[in-house]
């Protein structure tokens, strides 16, 4: 009996559609890539419970004609490929004639075309595959498909679809990288009958990035526009300060289409080396055009991935668009001090007119005057108490006469006695004991030591060990000294940060947060937004309020008391990046991340000028906890420096 069979034509399409229908995001790609090719310059795509049960696209582009219509829905039939030659010149988004035989395969679909050049349009229906009817139909020029029911007859492939609201997610992820990558075609996205997007489709590309990210995102772009090399790189980058915790804001295009480019990154955040801090990443929305036969699109199924002849010209485009669009920003307008101040008008008093206040600076050398001799009995400087008033007086130059005179008359006094130096009063030292601090105590008050007494049986010379706070060194490290035979340098961050770690871990109940007076505007990418909704408990753990505020964007209402208002976007921004990053569901993993990320934006920050109270407080904390030896992340928070080390550099010993 033989083995070897040719599949049924129904088993070997289903096969197919798999490595093309995914789920309803990749239903949606494929249509709306085609309306894109047919010339429309409007798409409404609309969804229902994600795009399970209803999904429809609609187009005024050049239609399909009653020939075509049956042909369009055969594997590999396609009107942008002829010839093998046509593969190196891809110019098109779609090219392998496989989406619409793919799709009818999974669910049933409905198509309602028109030409310009007919007077009737055409509608065609399929179910799993088969055609079902065609017939005449009236409608405007262009294409509208409804595909229903996606993977009714797949039940396999049912049951790894996430919920509505992921799917629908991903749909709208989809359609923000779609409207970015066409800026003159205006896109709709209706979810559940309320529309969620709708770019203008006036060819800006800066009005596409406000309709998808929102004006917070938006304003804080710089513009790149640079050609180098047969590529030209053009859209927008974020500035330094708007940098962000993950990749997620990169988004890149190749002629037009969204594509995942290792090299295009590399070069964008090797531009901004030395502009941005370690751990940061730019955003960006940028444009690259080169030659089609330079770029190879049908190297990954869902055509994410390109490959590049040449490497080196894209990313040396890139590099330099980049750089120099932040060279760019930073140049300062000139500014001209010889320019005369305007005089001011009286806010409540208009009619009174006060005069500037003149600076040295607002006058040209030329004409500035001489200085004068000085004064047998000048007038004592006071300070200005109006803009009426005068500048304060320049300083008077010191002549070679004045200092001999001063000399001469130093030398001719009498030598009067030298009054002894006294010690300065010595301040109590510090003893450390066991001081029990409470977890809501970020910062316990100093409160003097009391003398220790040591019971009998000790030695009469036994001395407590005392810390001495001598100071801070880089405004990072506290030194210590320890027994009269030890230094000790503690990281100050790395101290606070693990004892903040410890103080949210040992809490049972939720993290004490506090209500902002203004809500903080989150912007997200959709898959992050997805994460973000999908663990509403675990930032209520960590004591954030978050709601959604629908498109990509959530609202924080309160927050961790340590954390401070520049804080709690980018922490936010970070939790939402690492969430959407595991795969795993364990609470505790992602509690314990939330916790160091907290502890540690809540933290002294290294750098940072202390008062001496803060330092002792913390060396005092240190000291009540002794267990506590590294930071969250591993680094050792305090390191010993022996008096016989110093004396043998010294070369004491």
């Amino acid at each position: 009996m033989a083995k070897i069979h040719v599949l049924d034509k129904h088993v070997a399409e289903l096969i197919a559609a798999g490595e093309v229908v995914e789920r309803p995001s990749s239903v949606i790609k494929e249509l709306v890539e085609n309306s894109i090719d047919a010339g429309a310059s409007i798409v409404t795509v609309e969804i229902r419970r994600g795009g399970v049960t209803y999904m429809r696209v609609t187009d005024n582009g050049c239609g399909i004609s009653r020939e075509d219509v049956a042909t369009a829905f055969l594997r590999h039939a396609t009107s942008k490929v002829r010839e093998k030659d046509d593969l190196d010149a891809i110019l098109t988004l779609g090219f392998r004639g496989e989406a619409l035989a793919s799709i009818s395969a999974v669910a049933h679909v409905d198509l309602i075309t028109k030409t310009a050049d007919s007077e009737i349009g055409t509608h065609y229906a399929s179910s799993g595959g088969s055609d079902i009817q065609i017939e005449d139909a009236g409608c405007p020029n262009g294409t509208t498909i409804t595909v229903r029911d996606i993977f009714y007859n797949v039940p396999a492939r049912m049951k790894f679809l996430k919920k509505d609201t992921a799917e629908g997610n991903a749909v709208a992820g989809l359609m923000d990288k779609i409207a970015l990558s066409h800026p003159e075609i205006s896109f709709r996205l209706i979810r559940e009958g309320k529309e969620t997007l709708h770019t203008p489709g006036d060819g800006k590309l800066v009005s596409a990035i406000y309709a998808v990210f929102g004006k917070e995102f938006s304003t804080n772009l710089l513009p790149v526009d640079y050609a180098l090399g047969g590529v030209r790189v053009w859209g927008f980058i974020s500035s330094p300060l708007g940098s962000r915790p993950n990749r997620s804001m990169q988004n890149f295009f190749i002629n037009g289409r969204f594509v995942r480019s290792r090299t295009a990154a590399v070069a964008l955040e090797e531009a901004y080396k030395g502009s941005i801090m370690v751990g940061k990443f730019p955003a960006c929305v940028l444009h690259l055009e080169l030659s089609s036969a330079a770029v190879d699109v049908n190297v990954h199924p869902a055509k994410l991935e390109v490959r590049f002849v040449n490497e080196r010209p894209v990313f040396d485009a890139v590099y330099h668009g980049v750089k120099s669009a932040l060279s760019a920003s930073r140049e300062m307008k000139s500014i001209d001090l010889t320019a005369r101040a305007k005089p001011l008008v009286h806010p409540y008093k208009p009619d009174i007119v006060e005069k500037p206040v003149q600076t040295r600076l607002s006058a040209p050398p030329a004409e500035r005057s001489a200085p004068k001799p000085p004064e047998r009995n000048p007038e004592p400087p006071r300070m200005p108490l109006s803009f009426s008033d005068s500048a304060p007086r320049s300083i008077e130059p010191i002549r070679p006469a004045d200092i001999q005179s001063s000399i001469e008359r130093i030398l001719d006094e009498e030598p009067q006695p030298v009054k002894p130096i006294l010690a300065p009063e010595r301040r109590p030292e510090i003893i450390v004991t066991d001081v029990e601090v409470e977890p809501e105590d970020e910062l316990p008050t100093l409160q003097k030591a009391e003398p220790v007494m040591q019971p009998a049986a000790e030695s009469a010379d036994f001395e407590a060990p005392v810390h001495t706070v001598i100071g801070e060194a880089f405004d990072t490290y506290i030194i210590l000294q320890y027994d009269n035979e030890t230094l000790m340098f503690i990281d100050k961050h790395a101290a606070h940060e693990r004892l903040l770690y410890e103080q949210l871990k040992s809490r049972s109940e939720a993290a004490a947060a506090q209500t902002l007076l203004a809500p903080v505007t989150v912007t997200l990418d959709k898959s992050e937004y997805t994460a973000v909704l999908a663990n509403l408990r675990v930032f209520a753990d960590a004591g954030f309020d978050v709601e959604d505020f629908g498109s990509g964007t959530v609202l924080v209402r309160s927050a961790p008391l340590n954390l401070n208002g520049a804080d709690i976007e980018s922490s936010v921004l970070e939790m939402a990046g690492y969430l959407e990053q595991c795969k795993t569901d364990v609470t505790t993993e992602h509690m314990d991340w939330v916790y160091h990320n907290i502890a540690c934006r809540a933290a002294i920050k290294g750098g940072s000028a202390s008062k001496r109270e803060e330092l002792i407080a913390l060396a005092e904390r240190l000291e009540a906890n002794p267990e506590v030896r590294y930071c969250p992340h591993g680094r050792p928070i305090y390191v010993m420096l022996k008096k016989k080390m110093l004396e043998k550099e010294f070369g004491r010993v």
